[in-house]
Order: C-alpha cells, then sequence, then structure tokens
C-alpha cells in the first residue's frame, strides 16, 4: 500500500496506535495542539532540528528504521547537551505520495523504539505531501531543574576541555559509505549515533560542568561556540584526542583533519574545573561512557592546535556550514 491509498488521516491514526501513553501527556495527537503536565521545579528546553532526502540521509545508505532513531537521536543529544531529560517531541514529515508505507511503519518503528529507551512521548506534529524527497523536522522537549541547565557560556580560562567516547568515527563512516561500505563500527556510528543522555543527567546533576555542547559540527567548530559564548581561548593537544582503532585504520594519513571537522558523532563537548577529571571519570564510567582531556581553556580569543610533536596543526577546514560554499554533504 502506498501512503496515497492511505490518507493522510490513516497515517496519523497509524502513527497514534503505535505511541505509549505517560501521565505527563494530558492530550496527545488528535487534538489541535498537545497538553501536557510540566515537572514542578523544572524548566522546559526545546530543540528542533530537520533532516533533508539528498543532505543529511540517503536512502540508499540506511533502511528506515535506522533513519527512525537517527532523526530522533540528533534532537536528544541537544538536550543531552544541556543536562536534561528527555520528555517529549514533535514530528513533521514531508512525504512523496508515492512512498511506501512499509518505509513510514520502518521509520516510525526506529523512532518510537529510539523513543522508549530515552523515555521521551510523541505528543504531535504534522504530515504534509512532498513534491521532491523526505523531509523530517522533530522538536524535541526535555525539563531540568534551572539551575543545572548547561549553557555554552560558562567555560573559564584554566578549565580543562573533555570530550566522551571518540571522535571522527561518524565522518569516517560517511566516507566508507561514498566508497560502498554498508556496515560495520563505522558506518553505525554514522547511521545511528547514540545521544549521550545519561552522562549529559549525570554531569548536570554532579554540577561538575561549565560549559557544554555536543558535537555536532565536528570538535573545532562547537569548541568555537563554546569559546565565543565564554569569552575565552581554547588550546588544544591533538595527540589527547580520542580516536578509534577502526578510525585510525581509515584515516591513517591525517588522524586529525576529520577526528576535528567531521561532525555528527554526538559527543558530549565540556568544559571541567581542574582537578575534576577523576571525578567526572568515575561519573562517567557509571555509564560505560569513556571521556578524555583534550585541551585547556585560555584567557583571550581562537583555538591553538598543537601536533603531537608540538608544532603548531593547521586544519583543512573547521567544520560543516550548511551555507558554506564547499559544504560536503
Amino acid at each position: 500500500m502506498r501512503l496515497a491509498e492511505l490518507g493522510e488521516f490513516g497515517l496519523i491514526d497509524r502513527i497514534k496506535a503505535n505511541v505509549a501513553a505517560s501521565p505527563s501527556v494530558l492530550l496527545g495527537i488528535g487534538d489541535d495542539a498537545a497538553a501536557l503536565s510540566p515537572t514542578p521545579g523544572e524548566v522546559t528546553l526545546i530543540t528542533s532540528d530537520m533532516l533533508l532526502e539528498g543532505v543529511h540521509f540517503d536512502l540508499s545508505f540506511c533502511d528506515p528504521h535506522t533513519l527512525g532513531r537517527k532523526s530522533l537521536s540528533v534532537n536528544l543529544s541537544d538536550v543531552a547537551a544541556m543536562g536534561a531529560r528527555p520528555r517529549h517531541f514533535l514530528l513533521g514529515v514531508a512525504l512523496p505520495k508515492d512512498v511506501p508505507l512499509e518505509f513510514m511503519d520502518g521509520f516510525m518503528a526506529g523512532m518510537l523504539e529510539q523513543a522508549q529507551r530515552f523515555g521521551a512521548t510523541l505528543v504531535g506534529g504534522d504530515t504534509c505531501a512532498s513534491r521532491a524527497g523526505i523531509a523530517i523536522s522533530v522538536t524535541a522537549l526535555g525539563e531540568q531543574r534551572p539551575e543545572l541547565v548547561l549553557k555554552r557560556s560558562g567555560a573559564n580560562p584554566g578549565d580543562l576541555i573533555c570530550v566522551t567516547g571518540t571522535v571522527g568515527d561518524a565522518a569516517a563512516g560517511l566516507k566508507q559509505l561514498f566508497a560502498g561500505a554498508r556496515e560495520g563500527f563505522l558506518v553505525e556510528r554514522q547511521l545511528d549515533p547514540t545521544p549521550r543522555v545519561e552522562a549529559g543527567v549525570g554531569l548536570a546533576e554532579a554540577g561538575v560542568v561549565t560549559a557544554m555542547i555536543d558535537v555536532s559540527d565536528g570538535v573545532l567548530q562547537d569548541l568555537g561556540h563554546i569559546c565565543e559564548m565564554s569569552g575565552v581561548g581554547a588550546r588544544l593537544e591533538l595527540a589527547r584526542l580520542p580516536l578509534s582503532d577502526a578510525y585510525r585504520a581509515e584515516c591513517g594519513g591525517d588522524p586529525f583533519a576529520l577526528a576535528l571537522s567531521g561532525g555528527e558523532d554526538y559527543e558530549l563537548l565540556f568544559c571541567i574545573p581542574a582537578g575534576k577529571e577523576a571525578e567526572v571519570a568515575a561519573l562517567c564510567a557509571q555509564v560505560d561512557l569513556a571521556v578524555s582531556v583534550i585541551g585547556e581553556v585560555k584567557a583571550g580569543s581562537g583555538i591553538e592546535l598543537i601536533a603531537p610533536d608540538g608544532s603548531l596543526y593547521t586544519p583543512p577546514r573547521r567544520g560543516f556550514d550548511h551555507f558554506a560554499p564547499s559544504s560536503p554533504r
């Protein structure tokens, strides 16, 4: 069956039938707006992302189920970067009329699977027909106590710069996909990232982080956002960048270019006061996540990159920018 045969309202009913109930949702899918019950004493954080066919995803690279998971994950990563717990989300999707119903069933199964894992409930959105390709828009809502919300603007000179997991994997995975690969660790990191929700909440509630962001556009670009918002500079030691064995095998010539500017790893990049390294490592270990200290916040402006031999390193590019003429996506 094609979507044109089911119709818009049939599709909405089909989606609604698979959404689990939540006590925080007073009115969900079916009315003109959702009615939500906020957690007392907490503020709501809202973030939105779009994924466009041919720009953010290629259906020859991934199945609908995995695309559904990633479509929600990239939003949950923003919530995690603020130290918040995911609560609700809205989905807007534009689809060509001839899309098979099996595509939407698989997409929603993946999205709702990821939602259940991280405690988020679908409460509404919009559907419409597209004349050219698929467009996906997700708006996610999270909650946290106002004094615990983490921003980009709190870094101080002398703070240590940390990152969870490994970086560069997703960009290397995209490189492999273009070369014809369809499986493997790096490909999975590109197509099915894991938002670091547990670590983000844990770091916020431990009170050890001064500034945080998720790595969506590359370590260098995203650290630049922290520096700009905090009015500081930074020094990164490239020998301390956490690189997976699979990444090193793929990018051995210059192991730093993609690790600094590739993006889409959705790891957490954050700053902590010196002396808090052990506490942060122990906290991340509780959720089976490694963390690395990769540099230091400095007074002034700009980011200094130090190669393993002590020389200054100049990256080929800073990171992803949708409107840059040389954008690779």
